[in-house]
């Protein structure tokens, strides 16, 4: 019985007890409002947590009011909150699944330390810990990427992750608990959709038991990167020094050597947040010995000491300048990644494109592009007008804050400014009738 096995899922990996306060975040769909019918007739003491993300118009507001429905049947407390997904989208930059998960999960812990909640509890389940397995092995990743979605994370909890989709139907179906089908989750127009409704019924004609197979593949692989953080523990202790506030990490104490990119990689990804395609970069500096030459995560910069790497927090006043060569299909600035795709012109829409998204004429850009911060006597000419206009006097006309200011980043080709990125491309670069190949730029918040 699905209830039997919460119950002892819960109490063996001590997720929460019945002294608790537990934040249920439900949606309306079956996972979560089964996780609230378990948790209420387990006796835990609950409220409920509803996002209105204003994206599926009416099915938004049906799904809002079954769950204030359902909570109000149960008498317990039903917060709920609507959110300007899209606006907070054009703002940022960031994509719709980014946004979402930023705007929830601030207001989770917002309600957690106004209302004295000591735990928040997620729906999610075996299926969406496989699901998260093949996104990250197709977008690549290290094993941490493939160890699957944790069952605990701070007062994160997600007490599901011993079931699987089927068997949280089945126990909605036969107790007859209410839930609500987003029709987004039957578009391939997502990737976790095109693997949960194409690649894994595939995989599960070949074996049935796959879920419960993968699941402790999943496990053994959690249990390898775990191994693998107390090995990096010990590495870091006695390869890396401080000083000023600048870390040194020294390669030749790496031991065996032959695993030398590895640890680099775990170092710098686990500590400092580095990419995988930056850090494989570094290491080939370091090959090379490219003293000197920087590689940015989004709050440090590290570069090739001689023999040695150094990593310090990245301040107002560097330079951040990074080389982006023909190809590279990504670039990291601050707290964004630029995303670069080579499309023929046929394929760009007519329609306006949000000011995240830049389009430029190929044949007109120099190639390596350089990604830096703005400096003072920038400028550029603003697309769609005639005359060159200061960065400085464009960033005071669009009412940019200080802070932002600080944080903006320019695209320059040749000796010219390409993009102002996330504001206006210079309409050199503008995309014209003779255009036959385009560069897509998209700046994602990371």
């Amino acid at each position: 019985m699905l209830i039997d096995n919460f119950q002892e899922y819960v109490r063996r990996n001590g997720l929460f007890t019945k002294q608790d306060k537990i934040l249920l975040t439900v949606s309306g769909g079956v996972d979560s409002m089964v996780l609230m019918s378990l948790c209420i007739n387990s006796g835990y003491h609950v409220a409920v947590a509803h996002c209105n993300f204003c994206l599926r118009g009416a099915e938004s507001d049906e799904d809002e009011i079954l769950v204030q429905e359902t909570a109000r049947k149960y008498g317990i407390v039903c917060h709920n909150r609507r959110f300007d997904t899209v606006g907070e989208m054009e703002r940022t930059g960031e994509s719709m699944e980014m946004a979402a998960r930023r705007l929830r999960y601030a207001w989770f812990a917002e309600l957690c330390r106004e209302h004295g909640y000591t735990v928040t509890a997620i729906a999610h389940h075996i299926d969406d810990s496989i699901e998260t397995f093949f996104i990250n092995m197709l977008r690549g990743t290290g094993l941490r990427g493939l160890t699957g979605i944790s069952n605990q994370a701070g007062r994160i909890v997600r007490p599901l992750m011993f079931a699987t989709r089927k068997e949280i139907l089945d126990y909605a179906l036969h107790k007859h608990i209410p839930f609500r089908e987003d029709s987004s989750n039957r578009s391939t127009k997502y990737l976790r959709n095109k693997i949960r409704l194409g690649l894994i019924p595939r995989i599960r004609e070949i074996n049935p038991r796959f879920p419960f197979i993968m699941n402790r593949n999943i496990d053994r692989l959690t249990a390898a990167q775990n191994f693998i953080d107390c090995a990096i523990d010990r590495i870091y202790d006695d390869a890396v020094t401080e000083s000023s506030g600048v870390f040194t990490l020294h390669v030749d104490r790496i031991e065996p050597a032959a695993s030398r990119d590895f640890v680099i990689y775990e170092i710098l990804n686990s500590r400092y947040g580095f990419k995988g395609d930056t850090v494989d970069g570094l290491c080939k500096a370091l090959d090379a010995g490219g003293s000197g030459k920087r590689f940015y995560s989004r709050s440090h910069v590290a570069y090739v000491d001689r023999s040695d790497i150094a990593v310090a927090r990245i301040d107002d006043d560097d330079p951040c300048e990074i080389a982006v060569g023909e190809g590279q299909q990504r670039a990291y600035c601050g707290n964004s990644a630029l995303y670069f795709e080579l499309c023929d012109a046929d394929d760009i829409p007519s329609f306006d494109l949000p000011e995240h998204i830049a389009l430029l004429d190929a044949s007109k850009v120099v190639w390596p592009l350089t990604l830096r911060r703005w400096r003072d006597g920038d400028a550029f000419t603003p697309f769609g007008m005639n005359g060159r206009k200061k960065v400085s006097d464009y960033l005071i006309d669009r009412k940019v804050s200080m802070a932002e200011k600080r944080r903006q980043f320019v695209l320059v080709s040749g000796d010219r400014i390409a993009w102002l990125v996330g504001q206006r491309i210079d309409d050199d670069f503008r995309i014209t009738p003779d255009t036959d190949k385009v560069i897509r730029i998209t700046k994602e918040i990371i």
